[in-house]
């Protein structure tokens, strides 16, 4: 299949369609009281969850339970310190608690100075893990090069999930075209280019890989785009344009992946408020699209693409949402509570950080409609 054969059409996510939510019913996840927030360890920050899946994204089974990742660090007095500590944690989920088992890889295992996010399938009895490697080892500072690797494991029965992991490998590099190679921006929480977050979708008997990514066509300081490559056998992973290009109204599509549901295809991101173009006013949510296939022409959800929300009262509760193909939600929580005074960004008080796995939620989708069940 060529790109050509995908007849891919890129979809453009404006404020023309935001605007949409203005007067609109929007789906807003219930408020997380105290007694919500399990933390795995008092010691240790989680976010950013995917499962161990099978090829179709459904988390397998391990131990009468399932095998979840996450990033982590330790419980730093300023929670926004974890992301230059990142590393990939793994959990044993059951019976609806997730028990710590460590990180994945063994400290300076990966090329970077910390792991940043991605996701897992299982085939045959080896788990693949594909990841985003953050920095450069040995570095004096956090920089915010980012690169695909992946690298694989026999999963275990055993109270040791894995065997060996193999060497990390690069799957896929920004050629300039499509998507950006530099990824500084100027440093801060928001401004960060992106080339992370690697997700591995099948269809057609072909494998793609969905990635958040910054666009190389336009100058715009608010440039994100959900990527798309495709695995050849020639060539590994190559390019191809991107699914979503919000160029002009926000800067990072964070956490894509794809979930079928009766026939359609179902494309998630989530986004926070703070990253929409200035004059945007758009909520911290779990946003989405739809199609009849990776190639096919893609509608945004709902006319404008939210699909829940935090709550009003408690606007940065939750993030990183992953939809399963069961329609369950899983995320993290943030921060917790109500804006006080002028509040405007995300506070980073430890008092109201959760800084581990949020209650499950549950859509509905029913073609281009989604809503929380």
């Amino acid at each position: 299949m060529t790109e050509t054969d995908l007849k891919l059409a890129t979809l453009h996510w404006t404020a023309t369609d935001l605007a949409l939510l203005h007067g609109a019913a929007v789906d807003r996840a219930p408020v997380i009281a105290a007694q919500d927030v399990r933390r795995v360890a008092p010691d240790l920050d989680v976010w950013d969850a995917w499962p161990l899946a099978d090829i179709d994204g459904k988390p397998v089974r391990w131990r009468s339970g399932e095998l979840w990742f996450a990033l982590a660090a330790p419980a730093f007095a300023d929670p926004e310190a974890r992301h230059d500590h990142a590393r990939i944690h793994h959990f044993h989920r059951k019976d609806g608690r997730f028990r710590a088992l460590g990180p994945v890889f063994a400290e300076g295992f990966t090329p970077g100075s910390r792991e940043w996010s991605g996701s897992a399938t299982v085939e045959h009895g080896i788990a693949t893990l594909r990841f985003t490697v953050a920095g450069e080892r040995g570095e004096a500072a956090p920089s915010f090069r980012q690169r695909l690797f992946a690298s694989s494991a026999a999963l275990s029965d055993g109270e040791q999930a894995f065997g060996p992991w193999s060497d990390p490998e690069e799957i896929v590099t920004p050629a300039g075209v499509h998507y950006m190679t530099r990824h500084e921006g100027q440093g801060r929480a928001g401004s960060i280019k992106a080339f992370r977050d690697p997700c591995m979708v099948r269809t057609g008997g072909e494998d793609f890989l969905l990635f958040t990514a910054s666009s190389a066509a336009s100058g715009n300081s608010h440039n994100g785009v959900v990527g798309l490559a495709r695995q050849t056998e020639a060539s590994g992973f190559v390019e191809l344009p991107p699914l979503i290009d919000a160029t002009g109204l926000n800067n990072e599509l964070e956490r894509p992946h794809i979930v079928r549901h009766r026939g359609l295809s179902y494309l998630f991101w989530s986004t926070q408020a703070s990253v929409f173009a200035p004059g945007i006013t758009a909520p911290t949510g779990l946003y989405g699209a739809v199609a009849g296939g990776i190639g096919a022409p893609w509608r945004l959800l709902n006319g404008h693409g939210l699909v829940l929300a935090n709550p009003v009262e408690a606007p940065w509760q939750a993030y990183s949402w992953w939809v399963m193909p069961d329609l369950q939600v899983a995320s993290f929580i943030d921060y917790r509570g109500s804006p006080t005074g002028n509040e405007s960004a995300k506070p980073r008080s430890r008092d109201r950080f959760g800084g581990t796995f949020a209650p499950f939620l549950r859509l509905h989708l029913d073609g281009a409609t989604a809503r929380l069940a």
